[in-house]
């Protein structure tokens, strides 16, 4: 996908999120920060909108625990400073840590998802033992640029199913 093709999307994308759930409902929102290299659902119209329009929502995003190999997470504003990682990647420095148990909703980024609501990542997992931590009624929303395949057909048993997909052409609810 080009890179205006992508970004068209992912406005797209943002305002049928906007559409979708009611912010003003929420405490906190865990999102990702897109990585642009991996041409991504770029978030930064989410960030942006939600700063603007629910400034009492709370934004948090992912941070990698190179000791642990596990998803740190902390409360993000537009004045958070951000540090790139070795994999040049950018970072929460020095933001306040947040409990996944605080979580209303979190927008999940993916590779492509199926029917019945599994998701590929990079295949590291991070997100599939994050969102075990989160509360039940924590809404899991993919973002993706493209509609679910059939079957995904490794699915493993730590692999966590999503509630929805936001998709450019709508959103997709695994039965």
């Amino acid at each position: 996908m080009a890179r205006d093709e992508a970004e068209s999307c992912s406005r797209v994308i943002a305002d049928r999120t906007f559409a979708t759930f009611d912010f003003a409902a929420f405490k906190a929102v865990h999102c990702y920060i897109s990585i642009g290299k991996f041409n991504e659902v770029d978030t930064t119209f989410i960030f942006e909108r939600m700063w603007r329009d629910f400034p009492n929502v709370r934004t948090a995003v992912p941070r990698v625990d190179n000791a642990t190999g596990e998803l740190e997470h902390f409360y993000y504003t537009k004045d958070t400073r951000m540090v790139e990682n070795a994999w040049g990647i950018s970072e929460p420095a020095g933001a306040e840590r947040a409990d996944p148990k605080d979580f209303d909703l979190v927008l999940v980024p993916l590779l492509c998802f199926d029917e019945r609501g599994y998701r590929v990542g990079y295949g590291k997992g991070y997100y599939d033992r994050f969102l075990r931590e989160c509360r039940a009624d924590c809404i899991k929303a993919g973002l993706s640029f493209f509609p679910p395949v059939i079957e995904i057909r490794d699915i493993h048993v730590g692999d966590v199913p999503l509630d929805m997909f936001i998709m450019p052409n709508g959103v997709f609810r695994p039965e």
